[in-house]
């Protein structure tokens, strides 16, 4: 269960201050819903991925 900040807060957070954690919960998030996702919300995961590549990708533990 995700216990992070919700994306109310996030969306007014630049990403490069997101928490890796938040950054692979709401990419798999979006990753779910990206066929149902209006032009804003495709931008957001968008701009979550280009982060996540900026930061070396994801690393599982």
């Amino acid at each position: 269960m995700y216990l992070g900040r919700d994306m109310t807060e996030l969306s007014m957070t630049p990403k490069d201050h997101w928490k890796k954690h938040e950054l692979a919960y709401f990419h798999h998030s979006l990753q779910q819903m990206m066929p149902y996702l209006n032009v804003e919300g495709q931008t957001i995961y968008k701009e979550i991925i280009k982060e996540i590549e900026a930061r070396g990708g994801l690393q599982r533990q």
